[in-house]
This record gives structure tokens, sequence and C-alpha cells, in this order.
């Protein structure tokens, strides 16, 4: 008998100005699946599910779920009709202990008065049937990501959603956890629920789902079955071409260019994010730092770039001690540095993107002369620098903040690299960037390498880490708990070590 749609979106066309961010998209979801939703960023996957979930009004279009038409002006009423979302970025209030926050925004009535013996028996139940593990009287700002995630989704279960999105759900989990949430999504659909899950890890994609709707430029490429397709097929859907992939070559590694000694940092709460901290990052090798973010990854490239000080321990730039100088004088040596929030750290969102590309060579030839600059020049320079990375914008007056995230990112690295680093540290490269870009980013951070410069790579995409790294070094609360050669490692190894466990292998 073949199964009934839980939903059907159909022909649903949404525009932002002159931007159709979807058209004419048609969706159809059967009620017990996970169904993937990929594409790459500006796709239009999200002003999809906004729409699903009551956030956005669609220009036109229908919806019907359970086989009734339904018209949605909040979440307040998608929520009432069944449908939760979990976003990638967790609404929880952090003082509230996990209780507290799954009952907020969701006030009882009259014909349900909720009593904490009776909250407590329910979410007990709710725990039991979907293999989660929450303690709910502690404190939500004091958890892992992972139980943080858990939270999210038994809020939403509490609710009485039967319709979950999950967006991007493993973004920020260890392999461990990452495992465990997809045991509780099987769970999810094998009592009846119905899950559409928002990726850009194909991997994932591949292991979790039933059937996968890949879009692009705002339209539906396609719905296909798992079993009709693999990974470089997706991804071949998603961007119009074949992946080339990310070749090394095979260099052997030089001097030190950074040198970390017993490094000790503290973050803005006045405790210590990293403590004793040592490593190496040589020329001609790209090391990976991995990690669940939180960990003192943030603190410990702060002080690397020296905007944060270092309580303890020394650092060295081709062996030059540089500890207590300055940003300007780290750069000098050759420092490159591709900030991890790029809208807040990495880009001057109301300059153009000439400007933002050549921030870094204001002071020199042929950009100025002698205080004077040449427009002219600096032109020519930004015109060159868009065109080498496959910056997709009209021209280079246009600001920065009109680019998608992902060309945002390339003039990130595009005016990093064009002042040839002999050492980038590239904190999280590729966060938010569609599978096109990510591949380009990818591919100059090894071109750097190969070129017999320093990378100091910190990702929590742990993929990344395993496909660029020469060497991994994993960290726990501010300590290195590991270091491995590329070679050696693996996910459940890499994994443990994120927990702060001893790197050893799991026997059988």
């Amino acid at each position: 008998m073949e199964q009934t749609y839980v939903l059907e979106m159909q022909n649903i066309v949404k525009r932002f100005g002159k931007t159709l961010a979807n058209d004419n998209v048609s969706l159809r979801v059967k009620q017990g699946e996970v169904h993937a939703l990929i594409g790459e960023n500006g796709a239009g996957k999200s002003t999809l599910m906004n729409i699903l979930y009551g956030l956005i009004k669609p220009d036109s279009g229908s919806i019907v779920l359970q086989g009734k038409p339904l018209s949605l002006s909040s979440s307040k009423e998608a929520i009432k009709n069944g449908i939760g979302m979990v976003h990638q970025h967790f609404m929880l209030a952090p003082s509230l202990t996990v209780a507290e926050n799954i009952v907020l925004g969701h006030p009882p009535t009259r014909s349900n008065i909720w009593k904490p013996s009776k909250l407590k028996k329910r979410l007990d139940e709710l725990q039991s049937e979907f293999n989660f593990d929450v303690p709910l009287n502690a404190v939500t700002g004091g958890l892992t990501v992972g139980l943080m995630q858990r939270v999210e989704i038994i809020k939403t279960l509490y609710r009485g959603a039967k319709l979950i999105i999950l967006d991007e759900p493993t973004a920020v989990l260890t392999p461990q956890e990452a495992e465990e949430l997809f045991v509780s999504i099987r769970r999810l659909t094998k009592a009846g629920n119905t899950v559409i899950f928002i990726s850009h890890k194909l991997k994932e994609v591949m292991e979790i789902s039933d059937t996968i709707t890949v879009m692009r430029a705002g339209k539906v490429i396609g719905t296909v079955k798992k079993e009709e397709v693999d990974a470089e097929k997706l991804a071949q859907m998603m961007i119009g071409r074949e992946l080339a992939g990310v070749k090394r070559a095979d260099n052997a590694a030089g001097d030190a260019m950074l040198s970390v000694q017993n490094f000790k940092v503290l973050g803005d709460d006045g405790l210590t994010a990293v403590d004793d901290m040592s490593f190496e990052v040589r020329f001609g090798e790209i090391v990976g730092i991995a990690g669940v973010e939180g960990n003192g990854q943030t603190e410990l490239s702060e002080a690397i770039l020296g905007v944060r000080r270092s309580r303890e321990g020394k650092l060295f730039l081709s062996q030059e001690e540089v500890t207590n100088t300055s940003v300007e004088n780290r750069l000098k040596k050759g420092l490159g540095f591709i900030a991890q929030d790029r809208v807040k750290e990495g880009l001057s969102l109301g300059f153009s993107i000439r400007d933002n590309l050549i921030l870094k060579l204001r002071r020199q030839k042929p950009v100025s002369d002698r205080g004077i600059m040449h427009w002219k020049n600096a032109s020519t320079l930004s015109r060159e620098m868009i065109e080498a990375y496959s910056i997709k914008a009209n021209s280079d007056d246009e600001t920065v903040s009109s680019l998608s995230g992902g060309n945002m990112q390339k003039v990130v690295v595009a005016r990093e690299l064009s002042t040839k680093p002999k050492l980038v540290i590239a904190c999280q490269p590729t966060r938010g960037v569609d599978i096109g870009a990510s591949e380009y980013i990818r591919s100059m951070l090894v071109k750097l390498r190969d070129e017999g410069n320093a990378v100091l790579l910190i990702s929590a995409d742990l993929d990344e880490i395993m496909e660029l790294s020469d060497r991994i070094l994993v960290m726990f609360e501010g300590k290195k708990t590991g270091e491995l050669l590329s070679a050696d490692a693996n996910e459940r190894r890499i994994g443990r070590l994120m927990f702060g466990r001893n790197d050893e292998e799991e026997t059988a």
C-alpha cells in the first residue's frame, strides 16, 4: 500500500524585491519518512521552510497538510497544526532549567493545567520513547551542545509536533552526538512522525534520509530516493557541475612558522579558556584543530593574532618571539587571519567590495604611494580578485552586504590571501558556505600550503579537518587532548578526544 503524503507544498512563489527566492516550488513529503532538503546557500531552502513554519507569507501557492488546505500567518499557527522547527541557532533561555525552557511560550490552558509532577511524567515518557536523556532540572546554559539539541526536539514534541523540521542539526555536534541524534530521528519516524532534514553534509544526508529533494536557484532540481543516488551525484545536482575535489601535493614540511609554547589565555568571563597549550605549525603543512565549539579555539586564535593577551607562555613567528608585540607587527611578519564571523569580524558591511578587498593593501604600491590613494589601481586590483576568486557581483562598487554569505566569505579569503601570508589562521573558513564555494575556499588553502606556506585550520567541521590537515590537534576544555597524523585519524578516534577521553581505539 502506497504511503500517504503528510505534506504537499504546491507552486510556492516568494519574491524579496527583485530576488525570486522560491520559483514555483513544489514539495511532497510522505508520512513517517526522513525527507532531506538540500541545496547551496541562496537555493531557497530556508525561505521554503520559513513559509511552512508560518514565519513568511508566500506570494502564491498552497500548502496541504494531512489532506487539508493550510494557511499560516505565524509560527504559533504552525505549532497548533503539529509543525515544529528546530533552528540551527537554538532558541533556549540559558538561565532557565530544561523543564522551564520546554514549557516556555506554551502556557497552560484551563483544560491543560500542568503541575511539576504531571510535567515530569510527560517529559519522562517522551525521553523514554525517543531515546533522550536530559536532566530536566539542570540549567540549560551549562549543557553541552548535543544536550541542547535534544531539549529543542523534546520541546517540539511536547507541543504536539508530528512534522519536525531540523535545520542543520549536526552543525556543531561531535560524531558520537550525531550518531545519537540519528538514533532518535529513526525512533521519531518509527513512531509515525515525519522529519524534514536540512543539511550541507551529504554523507549524513545519505545515512539518515529516505527521500532527498535538491534545490538550486530557487527551483526544485529533482526529488530522488536515497538508493538511487550517491553523494557525488547529489553534489552535481546541487551546483550544476561535478566537484573537482581537493588534491594536495606530496611535499615535506619545513621549519616551524608558528610555535606556541605553554599558552594560557583567559576568556571574557575571566576564567581560563586555554590551558598550557603547546604546538607548532611548519611551513608546507596544514595543522587542523578539531573540537566542539566553546573549548578555547576562539580565544587561542585571538591570542595568536594579538587581539587577546596571553597570561602565560610564549609565541614565536619564524623563530622570532612576538609574545608581547602588536597585531600590526604580527601581520608584518606574514600572519593572515580569516575570522570565524565574517559579518561581525571579517568585513566592513557598509563599505564596497573594493574597499574590503584592498583593506590590507591600502598602504602599499600600487594601491597607494606616499600616502596618496590611486583608486584606478585599487579598482583594477579588486576586479582581478573578484575574477580570480569567482565572487559573484555586478561591480566592485557594490556594498559588500549585498552579497550572499558564500560570496562574502570569498571576499574575506581573497583579501587575506592576496597579501601572500606565510601563515594564515583560518577559523571556520567554510561555515554557512555552500558546497561549491566550500570547495573553492578549501582548494585555496591547500594551494597556500603546497606553495610552502603554513595554515592553522580551526573548524567544527570534522570532514573538513580530516580532508585538509596534515596533522590534527584536538581541544577539550581549553587543553590539547591529542595529536594525530591525518593518516592515523578517523572520526571515532577524534570524537573520543573531543569528549576529553583517552586516545585509544575501541575494541569490539
